[in-house]
C-alpha cells in the first residue's frame, strides 16, 4: 500500500499552532528543570487531596468480569496524583479513524518533564461495544466518541501511573481508603454504619442483603467493610455494576417451594 502523501500546503493557522506547541513544550521543560519538585511538598499535597471525600469516592472503580469482579484506581485519581506530583504532562489523541474497518487508532502518553521519563502506547479501538455476549457495532458518532474516550482514559491512567513512583501511588491508595473508611472526618463508626445502611436502602438494598454480602452483622462491620461499601455504592451509582450483580437475590430451591405449598 502506498503511504498517503503529506499535504502540499499547510494553512497559516496550522503552522502557527505547530510553532506554538513546540515553544510550549520547550518552555515547560525549561521550567521543570529550573524549578524541580519538592517531593515532601508533593506528598503533602497528595495527602490533602486524598483526605477529601469527594476525591476518595471517585478514586476506585469496580465492574463485573465473568463470575468475578475487577477493581482498581480511576483516571480521576491518576490525574490528581499527576497534578500533585507536578512537572508532568499527559494526554490522549485519536491518530486515525477508519470508518470502513470500523476502528480508531489512538495514542495515550504521559511525560515527566523533570526526569525526561516518557511512557506512551498506541492502540486500536473497534467501533463496537460488548453487550449480551456479542460485539455490537456502533453507528452513532456520539457513541463512537464516547467509546474512544472511555478506552483512551483507561490507557491514559496506566501511562500516568507508569511515570509516577510506586510508593507514591500506594500511599495515595491507602489515604483514599482511609478517607472512605472514616467518612472523611471524625464521625463515630455507629453513625457511619447507619449512614451506609441508609444510603443503600435509598437504592433498594436492605441491611440484611449487606450483612449477607459481608458475612457479619452490621454492629461488627469494620472500617475496611465501610470502605468497600463506599466503593461498591459509587460503582452502582456510576453504572459500572448493577445492584443485582453485587447483591443477588436469594435463589428459591425446589424444596422451599414444595414446603411452602405443603404449608398452604
Amino acid at each position: 500500500m502506498t503511504p498517503a502523501a503529506a499535504p502540499a500546503r499547510v494553512g497559516q493557522g496550522t503552522a502557527v499552532e505547530q510553532s506554538r506547541a513546540v515553544a510550549e513544550v520547550q518552555a515547560a521543560v525549561l521550567v521543570a528543570r529550573q524549578f524541580p519538585r519538592n517531593e515532601a511538598a508533593c506528598v503533602a499535597r497528595m495527602q490533602t487531596a486524598c483526605a477529601q471525600k469527594e476525591l476518595a469516592q471517585r478514586a476506585f472503580f469496580r465492574f463485573p468480569r465473568g463470575s468475578s469482579h475487577v477493581s482498581g484506581e480511576t483516571i480521576q485519581l491518576a490525574k490528581e496524583l499527576a497534578r500533585c506530583w507536578g512537572n508532568i504532562q499527559f494526554g490522549v489523541a485519536e491518530l486515525r479513524r477508519d470508518e470502513e474497518y470500523g476502528e480508531s487508532e489512538m495514542q495515550a502518553w504521559a511525560w515527566d518533564m523533570e526526569t525526561n521519563e516518557r511512557s506512551s502506547t498506541t492502540f486500536i479501538v473497534p467501533h463496537a461495544r460488548w453487550a449480551d455476549g456479542q460485539a455490537r457495532k456502533l453507528a452513532d458518532f456520539r457513541d463512537v466518541y464516547e467509546n474512544n474516550a472511555n478506552n483512551g482514559a483507561r490507557r491514559l491512567r496506566e501511562m500516568i501511573f507508569t511515570v509516577l513512583p510506586v510508593w507514591y501511588i500506594e500511599q495515595a491508595k491507602t489515604a483514599c481508603n482511609k478517607t472512605l473508611a472514616t467518612g472523611g472526618g471524625d464521625i463515630p463508626r455507629p453513625q457511619r454504619i447507619a449512614d451506609a445502611i441508609g444510603a443503600y436502602e435509598g437504592i433498594g438494598i436492605t441491611a440484611d442483603q449487606i450483612e449477607t454480602k459481608l458475612g457479619r452483622e452490621s454492629a461488627k462491620w469494620t472500617d475496611i467493610d465501610l470502605g468497600q461499601l463506599q466503593v461498591i455504592f459509587q460503582s452502582i451509582q456510576r453504572g459500572e455494576v448493577t445492584k443485582d450483580e453485587e447483591f443477588p437475590k436469594p435463589r428459591v430451591t425446589a424444596d422451599e417451594i414444595t414446603g411452602a405449598k405443603a404449608g398452604a
